[in-house]
């Protein structure tokens, strides 16, 4: 790896499946961590994500590519008995050593902290979990859908009043929870760098969750009184609301206070400030619906592109409610290196999205497919210190089966109709 990148020499063993885990190692390796993907021998099903609805449907395995770039990929199957030598000998190799197998099933495969600690006491040991470590609820599975938008209270309060919980954007939680296991990695090797000491870190998708709702969650920690679900026509607040232009366009607009003047007299309606319906804020809340119809009607007679130059004039914020197939063709993701070139994926997968974290002055590694089912298995095992007939054993033991090639495990659901 190049001098530049800050993670060069730095080892991890990636044994978590889906998103969050993978993702956090994922980060890593964009600053040049070596990253090693270990999955059970059959693939694990986040390969086949692209064929699970509601994910829109693809033949390319997007969803695994997403979170698995640039890592080297080793099949191992943990409850085979000479799995554990190879285990002992990845920890020992490793810096990092992420894990979000269920701690029933760990105790089981002799994957706790201090079960792997006791191989390499300066391995940072980062375990992710759907509700926490403790509680009553420490064992149950989570998903981000359940555990980070569910029981955070985020799925309640983005819908609008009068309405049931809508379904959430699949691993928009599990992304964020990504960031903070990464950070918890980050922090714990600072800490390492000063004390030369390891460390146990985790978070979990409940945490993400509530830290992602904290302001609201914060509010009823205080006994604050809240305004209840959005509600668009009657809005707490008119200048923080949704709107739509004359060409179909929602858009999400946000008025401060000290906006209010500088907006009004771009709109030409500075007549509203001494409207008697809105001159106090008693009689303003009395008839916030009323003026949510009247802007209703005057963002309503243009075309976005209009309100774009308004509200940029004016230095407001506001956000063009976008689909995805609009969102890659936005020229801000590219310029500022969020859609990057993706290397040796496929014929239609020649983009990925880059990890959020940019230092000036580092070149990250630049992106390539995410590896084949146990693909650099003999070359990690020599490396790692097995020869060539220890090599043959763990595969005769079916611990470290020969490599697979076909991308995808055969258990993937079919396509939409």
């Amino acid at each position: 790896m190049s001098e530049n990148k800050i993670f060069s020499g730095i080892k991890v063993v990636d044994l978590a499946s889906f998103i969050a885990g993978p993702a956090a190692a994922t980060i890593l390796s964009d600053f040049g961590a070596d990253v090693i993907k270990v999955e059970p021998p059959s693939g694990e099903l986040w390969r086949t994500g692209h064929k699970i609805p509601p994910q829109p449907y693809s033949e390319e395995p997007y969803p695994f590519e997403l979170a698995n770039r640039n890592k080297r990929g080793v099949a191992l199957n943990l409850k085979a008995a000479s799995a554990q030598q190879v285990l002992e000998r990845l920890a020992k190799w490793a810096d990092v050593f992420i894990v979000n197998t269920p701690h029933l099933a760990r105790k089981k495969l002799k994957l706790e902290y201090d079960d792997v600690a006791q191989w390499n006491p300066r391995l940072i040991y980062a375990d992710l979990t759907g509700f926490g470590e403790k509680g009553p609820d420490a064992a149950l599975p989570g998903f981000d859908l359940t555990a980070f938008w569910a029981r955070s209270g985020l799925l309640f309060m983005t819908r609008d009043a009068g309405e049931p919980p809508t379904w959430p954007v699949s691993g928009s939680g599990d992304n964020a929870t990504a960031v903070a296991i990464y950070s918890a990695i980050v922090t714990a090797l600072y800490r390492r760098e000063r004390t030369g000491k390891g460390s146990y870190v985790t978070t979990s998708l409940l945490a993400a969750g509530v830290w992602s709702a904290s302001v609201f969650i914060q509010a009823a920690l205080c006994g604050a009184s809240f305004y209840g679900l959005h509600d668009r026509a009657h809005p707490a607040n008119a200048g923080l609301n949704t709107y739509r232009s004359s060409d179909g366009t929602w858009f999400v607009l946000v008025v401060t206070p000290d906006k209010v003047p500088a907006v009004l007299k771009a709109l030409g309606r500075e007549d509203i400030l001494t409207d008697p319906r809105f001159s106090d804020p008693a009689k303003l809340a009395l008839n916030r619906p009323q003026l949510t119809a009247m802007l209703d009607e005057i963002f309503g007679s243009q075309p976005m592109s209009h309100w774009y130059e308004v509200f940029n004039g004016v230095l407001v914020p506001f956000g063009a409610v976008r689909e995805p197939q609009e969102v890659v063709n936005d020229p801000q993701l590219r310029a500022n290196d969020i859609v990057v070139p993706l290397e040796g994926a496929g014929e239609k997968l020649t983009s990925t999205i880059s990890s959020p974290i940019q230092v000036h002055g580092v070149t990250k590694v630049p992106a390539r497919r995410a590896p084949r089912i146990g693909e650099h298995n003999d070359e990690v095992l020599k490396e790692l210190g097995f020869t060539s007939d220890e090599i043959a054993g763990l595969r005769a033991s079916g611990a470290a089966p020969q490599a697979v090639h076909a991308e995808v495990p055969t258990h993937a659901p079919g396509k939409p109709i």
